[in-house]
């Protein structure tokens, strides 16, 4: 378990908010956002207290991810360039990964990389397959060697970065264990298929999941719209606060549950929220964890 999920662990089993971690450790809660979303590691110090805190020998707490940052493997990447020109639907296939990073470019082009520290030849195991029409390009990641799915789930990682002139709405279809969605701007993404973990971090514009398995999507910062369509599942949303976000149930025989340190509570309903959470699918179930 990676140490921002051991943060997160540790600090909900002992009742404690962001806010109040912070309090105890000295720091920002945007400090401890930050850790538990595994985009930085406390220093020495900050270690020491929250092992204390927790009741943990400093091994327990870190010695796994601190030997994971150390031995920093050799990655091997192979990266697909492809110029946009004017404003088109996009329709990505990319098949089974273990880890997928959709994000807003800096340039007019769309970037497909794919990295492994393990498959010294990715360039020539895989091809990007691109079929352009008028307003629409068709993209599809083929596997040309025959690596199996159980072989592209645990060792290849795929970062998509989109043109945000050129970009209003995308499909992406694939399997993955762990789908990143951030700094994101466009009109609407539809993402189809299974992620055992989603991170949407601060993004601008629609997004849609469709499948017939369980989601567990963690948002930080902006999510301006998310529609969760499932037949027969569940999805769990874990919200920092919930202060800015509208909750609805538009689906068929769905139910919306809102919890907080494991109990269900009431929200007060806020008509000026800017951002939705919707629930639209079949017989599923909506679970939304709010910390605030």
């Amino acid at each position: 378990m990676d140490f921002g999920d051991k943060l997160k662990q540790y600090r909900l089993k002992e009742g404690l908010s962001q806010e109040q971690l912070a309090e105890k450790t000295g720091v920002s809660r945007q400090t401890i956002t930050k850790w538990e979303t595994k985009r930085g590691l406390p220093d020495v110090e900050n270690m020491i207290i929250l092992a204390e805190l927790f009741k943990l020998t400093l091994d327990e707490l870190v010695l796994e991810e601190v030997k994971k940052q150390e031995e920093k493997p050799v990655v091997f990447e192979s990266e697909t360039v492809y110029d946009i020109d004017t404003g088109k639907h996009f329709d990505i296939n990319l098949g089974g990964a273990r880890k997928i990073t959709i994000k807003t470019g800096v340039d007019e082009k769309i970037h497909i990389v794919l990295s492994s520290e393990i498959l010294a030849e990715i360039g020539s195991l895989f091809k990007v397959k691109l079929d352009e029409k008028r307003n629409k390009l068709d993209i599809e990641l083929v596997n040309k060697k025959g690596v199996s799915r159980f072989e592209a789930q645990e060792s290849v990682d795929i970062t998509l970065l989109l043109p945000e002139k050129f970009t209003e709405h995308t499909e992406v279809s694939a399997s993955v264990k762990e789908l990143l969605i951030e700094d994101l701007r466009l009109s609407r993404l539809e993402y189809d298929g299974d992620a055992e973990k989603v991170f949407i971090r601060d993004t601008e514009g629609s997004l849609e999941f469709t499948a017939k398995t369980d989601y567990e999507i963690f948002i930080s910062g902006n999510c301006t719209k998310l529609d969760i369509n499932q037949f027969k599942a569940k999805a769990i949303v874990h919200l920092e606060n919930a202060d800015n976000y509208k909750l609805s149930n538009n689906g068929r025989k769905c139910k919306l549950i809102t919890r907080k340190n494991g109990e269900i509570v009431e929200l007060e309903e806020n008509e000026t929220a800017e951002n939705t959470i919707n629930i639209s699918g079949i017989f599923s179930e909506l679970i939304v964890e709010v910390e605030r």
